[in-house]
């Protein structure tokens, strides 16, 4: 089922073309991402003629060369109308001179919401989906801004982490999850938080989003019903309860670990989607790491990078080029002849590729 999207819509009347960065990054991303270039390249005249740009970034950049990403790449991206991106290692300790650079990317560029819709593939094509629903996560703030400091005292050390809400980001991640909202058929917007302890940060988070609702002076987003949920009960209930859900809209920590937890109720991270969106610019990414486990065996589930191609298109306006797109995935999804390991399969990378080709 396509996503009923979009945020604000990028005008695709009158490109000619489009120039698309492609920026595997690492482990299983260098396999995901050339299979989503195969299937905008198959779009044919849905989209305007591509033009891809290949660009460098990634943990293994930085181990040869001491840059995660470089302002080439940045300033590439710039020039560039749309992106993709595959995958990134980020180690669990502490490496000096490191910085991931998918929040960088996202700070340069301002692409202050990750939009994940996790939706579940019904057998029956006409049947509507038992789990439909959408992640905004705000995508610049929280402790992703990575303000940490070690300090030794007579107990042993310590350690502290800033963490930052803002008035301004909050109003503009509620926005985009109202806007999304209103495409879709219940309207139901919850916030995510726990202000119930953290009372000035998420209680600002909170706040700010209820005030986008009163402020909005043409009355738009009147239709939208608010609702709130404690992130600890909203994971609970969330795998409970899925169908509860409609649009969820979280700061960034909260966000991720929803997701990723979402994911795991249709199936695999390697069926989910996502875009990292800001007014001007859309980067489409698949929500699974870079999986160093599997890289390089061929057996990289590519279905949740195609669909964020298709999450991109649609996100600028291609809604036909997008539909040809997850209708070929979900149609695979439903045959269960052609699928990864992840999903109960045996099939290759470049063998469940070719099958949703052939289903386009």
């Amino acid at each position: 089922m396509a996503f009923r999207a979009p945020l604000r819509m990028m005008s695709s009347v009158a490109r000619q073309k489009l120039k698309i960065g492609l920026i595997p990054a690492d482990g299983i991303g260098r396999e995901v991402i050339p299979a989503a270039r195969a299937t905008l390249e198959a779009l044919g005249s849905d989209i305007p003629k591509l033009e891809f740009v290949d660009l460098e970034a990634g943990f293994e950049l930085f181990a040869t060369s001491g840059e995660a990403l470089p302002e080439d790449t940045v300033e590439a991206l710039k020039e560039c109308d749309c992106a993709l991106f595959g995958a990134v290692s980020s180690p669990i300790k502490k490496v000096t001179g490191y910085s991931s650079p998918i929040v960088g990317l996202r700070k340069k560029l301002d692409l202050y919401a990750n939009v994940r819709p996790v939706v579940s593939v019904p057998k029956d094509p006409s049947a509507k989906p038992n789990i439909d629903l959408v992640v905004v996560r705000e995508n610049t703030e929280c402790l992703y801004i990575k303000h940490e400091t070690m300090t030794r005292t007579e107990h042993g050390r310590e350690a502290r982490a800033t963490r930052l809400i803002t008035e301004r980001a909050s109003r503009r991640i509620g926005k985009m999850a109202f806007e999304i909202a209103l495409k879709r058929p219940r309207k139901l917007v919850t916030i995510i938080h726990k202000s119930n302890v953290l009372s000035v940060t998420d209680g600002l988070f909170r706040e700010s989003i209820h005030s986008v609702k009163r402020l909005e002076e043409d009355g738009r987003f009147d239709s939208i019903t608010l609702e709130e949920q404690i992130v600890d009960s909203a994971v609970y209930r969330l795998i409970r309860e899925p169908q509860i859900y409609d649009v969820m809209v979280a700061p960034n920590l909260y966000g991720d670990i929803l997701s990723d937890a979402a994911a795991a109720l249709v199936g695999s991270l390697g069926l989910v989607p996502s875009i990292n969106a800001g007014d001007d610019f859309v980067m489409g990414e698949p929500v699974h790491g870079s999986a160093p486990d599997i890289a390089g065996r061929e057996i990289a589930n590519p279905l949740a990078a195609i669909r964020s191609a298709a999450l991109m298109l649609r996100h600028m306006g291609y809604g036909k080029g997008a539909d040809r797109i997850d209708n070929a995935v979900n149609e695979v999804i439903r045959e269960e002849q052609v699928l990864t390991p992840d999903l109960g399969g045996k099939s290759k990378t470049h063998e469940v590729l070719a099958e949703v080709l052939r289903k386009m």
